[in-house]
């Protein structure tokens, strides 16, 4: 019996480690094979040019031009201008019904992996969800205060294991538990179904 409860351990313990690496290298895999898609498009179209003026195909020009391309976006976006002009080029793709979802989830899941801090999510809370003394893990998207002075929050209830759909909910301050888990953990957990928990996540459920 004890070797079966350890046989059991074990598996549950690989399982959350596999788990963990399935979390990093599917979004990985998934951006290095959008962007050798990238360098391969740009470098079929820029070599006959370089053919026609070197006199022969030159390697990876497909690759550079793509970096400097990516430098020089990243450069863009962040003045003014820059941001106007993302603004209204994610505008433009979620109007595009099918391509919608699909841009969402991949620009989502680079932010969570490059920069978690910046998915725009604020904070990682516990609410009552889909009743009372069910908890749920949210994303707060934004705080309001209403005009009697009670404070309010956007949060994302999201489902597993895609976290960027969801319900979106508007819940009363007194009604979240705020934690200090970060952005990072909760998706991470969310993905694996619950496998994957953040250590001292049971000390904030003893509600």
């Amino acid at each position: 019996m004890a070797d079966k409860k350890i046989s059991r351990g074990w598996v549950k313990k690989l399982r959350a480690q596999f788990m963990a690496g399935l979390l990093v290298v599917v979004p990985m895999g998934a951006s290095i094979l959008i962007l050798y898609w990238v360098f391969t498009a740009i470098d079929n179209i820029l070599q006959p040019i370089v053919k026609a003026i070197a006199g022969h195909n030159i390697p990876g020009v497909g690759f550079g031009v793509t970096v400097v391309l990516i430098y020089i976006a990243g450069v863009i976006v962040r003045n003014v201008f820059g941001k106007w002009l993302m603004k209204k080029g994610d505008s433009l793709m979620m109007r595009v019904p099918v391509f919608r979802g699909l841009y969402t989830g991949i620009r989502q899941i680079v932010q969570s992996v490059t920069v978690p801090d910046k998915t725009g999510f604020m904070q990682v809370v516990l609410v009552e969800f889909p009743r009372k003394d069910m908890w749920t893990v949210g994303f707060v998207t934004k705080e309001m205060t209403a005009v009697n002075g009670e404070k309010f929050a956007n949060v994302l209830i999201p489902t597993s294991p895609t976290p960027w759909s969801g319900f979106f909910q508007i819940v009363k301050e007194t009604d979240l538990i705020r934690t200090d888990i970060t952005i990072e953990d909760a998706v991470k957990m969310i993905v694996s179904g619950g496998m994957n928990t953040p250590q001292g996540f049971q000390n904030i459920i003893n509600i």
